[in-house]
């Protein structure tokens, strides 16, 4: 492929306006350092932060639209906040109205959690969405994590990563799901839910997950024709167009950091990786092929929307969006 130029991002960040604890300085510096050229904040039911470029980051507002108990939706790409409602049909056509494109937060959290965190799901899932948050990392660790004592809470905290599975099951049927019923492709995005949660009751305080670690867990990887160019509110509309049209491949930087190639030429779905791994191909959400291989060129069987799975020693690393095939 010529001409193609990769941006890493991202998506669902919480900052003082909310229940996060840092400003759009702390975190732009995080991103920053964590080698970000773009992040989205979603605070809960806020649009205060100032969106713009800071410490070389371009760093956009949208909103995560926030019921109590359940249906938390992140709007992207619209001008004022959106209220939570009853419906949650309401605040999805809102978004749309704003000419902003929303992803279901977090859909199907475990009920079976051994901690205090109620689980926040997407409870009518006849409704459609724009988009689905496929995998959330601190959602992913939240339903694994057991606060039953102090050994638990230790393992957890240290090895963070191994508590960390990967995409719910439900999650990604659901999704394959609303692939299948539409002609267009309904995109999927990673999200970090990065908070940098204060723990104040012992000696010393304890961040929780630091902004810097949560932006080298899950990233969206943008795949454009041409460079950003300079100006912010061209870069901010290329970004989130590229979001919305599922322009972007989400990567567990944890497993492998890297930029992986993958894309359809000539009704061949083409992964190009620096290392050898576990690449499993699903067409309408059916897994249809599967390869140990660092350099794939998989002929098509028939039209349908094509999507990738990779993993790394047996670690979900990569997600693609859908490639439609005609």
């Amino acid at each position: 492929m010529n001409n193609v130029f990769y941006y890493r991002g991202a998506i669902h960040i919480h900052s003082k306006f909310s229940d996060g604890t840092g400003d759009i300085y702390e975190i732009s510096k995080a991103a920053k350092k964590a080698g970000l050229d773009w992040i989205i904040i979603t605070d809960h039911n806020s649009m205060d932060i100032e969106e713009g470029f800071y410490n070389g980051v371009c760093v956009i507002r949208g909103e995560e639209i926030s019921p109590e108990i359940s249906n938390h939706y992140l709007a992207l790409g619209t001008n004022t906040v959106i209220k939570p409602d009853e419906d949650p049909q309401k605040y999805v056509d809102e978004v749309r109205k704003q000419g902003g494109a929303g992803f279901v937060a977090h859909p199907d959290e475990f009920d079976s959690r051994k901690n205090k965190a109620k689980p926040i799901k997407w409870l009518d899932k006849s409704i459609v969405p724009d988009g689905v948050e496929i995998w959330n990392w601190f959602s992913d660790w939240a339903d694994n994590f057991n606060d039953k004592n102090i050994f638990q809470i230790a393992y957890a905290y240290f090895f963070r990563n191994r508590l960390v599975k990967g995409p719910h099951i439900e999650t990604l049927k659901w999704w394959d799901d609303l692939n299948k019923n539409t002609e267009r492709i309904v995109p999927a995005i990673g999200g970090v839910d990065a908070h940098a949660l204060k723990i104040s009751k012992y000696i010393l305080p304890v961040k929780v997950f630091p902004y810097e670690f949560c932006f080298k867990t899950l990233a969206n990887i943008i795949v454009l024709n041409e460079e950003l160019p300079l100006s912010f509110q061209e870069q901010k509309g290329i970004i989130i167009n590229a979001i919305k049209n599922g322009n972007n491949i989400i990567i567990n930087r944890q497993v492998r950091d890297e930029i992986p190639c993958i894309y359809n030429f000539d009704k061949h779905i083409c992964v190009k990786l620096s290392t050898k791994a576990d690449i499993k191909i699903f067409c309408d959400g059916v897994h249809i092929y599967e390869e140990k291989s660092d350099i794939m060129q998989f002929k098509v069987p028939s039209i349908g929307k094509y999507r990738v799975e990779v993993y790394l020693n047996n670690k979900p690393w990569i997600y693609s969006n859908p490639i439609i095939v005609k």
